[in-house]
């Protein structure tokens, strides 16, 4: 049995199942790009433009209702972005990566989604304009291939082209062209459909860090222990996971440290403090290379990002381990905690959440409970 966003996908049910679908009708967009009209117009239009193409209907159907969704979804966060410009002109910055969170949020927490297939679907949201100007910009290789990490860069092409049929503009047939240029870049880079080969973990991240490497680098082998940065909601589960399956390594825990220090969860002005204490109980790790677990919830790459320069400065490896169960079920552990964060914090932590991508570090291990 196939997963499906809904089975009614007529227009009119849709607008009255959802109301983000019924708000997009609400949303102008400039005319130059979209003579068609609003974000409802638009994204109707799109939806029967993907149902027509051969491409869509040569996907599998559990293909044909990720992309299917992704069209529903790609622009729902215009909503909220959308502005006029000194110029008079309406645009929507950030809506792709606004759009991101909040098709994670609505297929986690409101039409509970297989982990899987829910991040193929953000993924396809947060890059569906990629295939349009990815050639204009400096280092596109690179940009393909760590788009191609999370991504089945067919769906994503073949959305492109329904995004750009189903709207009146003049520059049309230069948009489609585009994206022909795209598929064809995709395959000699070799991840049409595909992620990059890389030789090993460590040539991939290689190739990640050094903007003058090549895919087919080999480097020698310089990392000799590694640190394991979990991320997680509150109430996931990392401390489970670090008894069961951490094997008493030396772990950094801001939660102890906070606890330590009498500081309360809801206390956001310490954690400052908290970080830099926790950052120097790591550098002792990292000086004599002992392997640590960095115990915190680490909900954004940006977080993410700062320890794992940290970590490799020190010539460490790092693996990210992401921890995740269905919505009801985080609630109730949450709630069921010793030290239980409290329902407006998590809440607010779950609305920023970004998954960690396969670009961030050496590995990333995804420890996922879906649905049954």
């Amino acid at each position: 049995m196939i997963w499906q966003l809904t089975n009614d996908k007529r227009w009119p049910a849709l607008r009255q199942r959802f109301r983000w679908v019924d708000e997009m009708h609400q949303v102008p967009q400039d005319p130059r790009h979209h003579a068609e009209g609003n974000v409802g117009i638009h994204t109707e239009m799109v939806l029967d433009a993907l149902s027509t193409m051969p491409a869509f209907q040569q996907c599998s159907p559990q293909q044909q209702e990720i992309v299917w969704a992704a069209g529903l979804l790609h622009d729902v966060e215009k909503r909220s972005t959308t502005q006029r410009d000194e110029n008079g002109r309406i645009q929507s910055p950030g809506h792709a990566r606004k759009g991101e969170l909040t098709a994670r949020q609505l297929l986690w927490r409101d039409i509970p989604t297989p982990f899987v297939l829910r991040e193929q679907i953000t993924a396809l949201v947060r890059l569906h304009g990629l295939p349009l100007w990815l050639l204009e910009r400096p280092a596109a290789e690179r940009l393909l291939l760590t788009a191609a990490m999370r991504i089945d860069t067919r769906l994503l092409a073949l959305l492109a082209r329904a995004d750009t049929e189903g709207r009146h503009c003049p520059d049309k047939q230069e948009m489609l062209d585009r994206i022909a240029l795209f598929e064809l870049f995709c395959q000699e880079q070799q991840c049409w459909g595909q992620a990059r080969a890389f030789s090993s973990d460590l040539a991939r991240w290689h190739y990640l860090t050094h903007p003058n490497s090549a895919p087919d680098f080999v480097p020698w082998e310089t990392e000799t222990f590694e640190v394991t940065l979990l991320s997680a909601l509150p109430g996931m589960g990392k401390d489970r996971y670090v008894n069961e399956q951490c094997h008493g390594l030396p772990m950094v825990s801001l939660d102890v440290i906070r606890r330590r220090l009498g500081i309360s969860a809801e206390d956001r002005t310490a954690t400052g403090r908290i970080v830099q204490i926790a950052k120097e109980e790591a550098r002792v790790l990292l000086r004599q290379k002992i392997p640590f677990i960095w115990n915190a919830t680490n909900i954004t790459r940006q977080l993410r990002s700062q320890l794992i320069a940290l970590f490799t400065a020190y010539r460490a490896r790092v693996k990210i381990v992401y921890l995740e169960v269905p919505w009801t079920q985080w609630k109730q552990q949450n709630a069921n905690r010793q030290y239980a964060v409290p329902d407006a914090v998590i809440m607010r932590m779950a609305a920023k959440l970004e998954i960690p991508q396969p670009d961030e570090a050496h590995s990333v291990e995804y420890r996922v409970v879906d649905m049954p």
